[in-house]
């Protein structure tokens, strides 16, 4: 099986096809960022209880802050060909979302803001501080609203590196 470099290339593949970790030694360090959102639907009932604090396994919103810090820091241990990554910020942030869609559900989006100065990019470390964050939500309110659904978790920008800028509204 022969393989050529080219930048369209997959390189988590080794010569023989294997799936391997990326040797990042030989690139320079940069500061790099990247931000992920995604949205968890609800019902309004189960809205007003997060806000109103009544969720009997406490602060809903505070806990699913805790769990984005701590997967962000442990992405390696989920995603096995990441890199582990000297953080040097995370910062999760939830918005409410009162549009209902067709069913009738409200949301709360989370955005990771995962930040580094390394040799490779901070992307699975924000994309799974964002899962974690909405499914600490659904699993303290899962008693109360199972009908819960996790959406459109993606990468809204990435900064830094020798591929530079890439925001979501520019993807094609």
């Amino acid at each position: 099986m022969s393989h050529t470099s080219d930048s369209n290339d997959l390189t988590h593949f080794s010569l023989a096809g294997r799936a391997r970790m990326v040797d990042v030694s030989a690139k320079p360090d940069s500061h790099r960022v990247a931000i992920a959102s995604g949205v968890l639907r609800l019902r309004p009932a189960t809205l007003e209880r997060i806000r109103a604090g009544t969720v009997a396994k406490g602060n809903v919103l505070a806990v699913a802050d805790v769990a984005a810090v701590m997967a962000a820091k442990r992405t390696p241990e989920t995603i096995p060909m990441c890199h582990s990554l000297p953080l040097s910020g995370v910062d999760v942030q939830f918005e409410e979302i009162l549009d209902a869609d067709k069913e009738g559900c409200l949301g709360i989006r989370a955005t990771v803001t995962a930040s580094c100065v390394g040799p490779t990019g901070v992307e699975m470390e924000a994309l799974c501080a964002v899962s974690a964050a909405l499914l600490t939500i659904y699993d303290m309110c899962k008693a109360i609203d199972r009908g819960m659904r996790i959406e459109n978790v993606q990468l809204e920008e990435k900064r830094g590196g020798k591929s530079g800028v890439w925001l979501r509204g520019e993807y094609k």
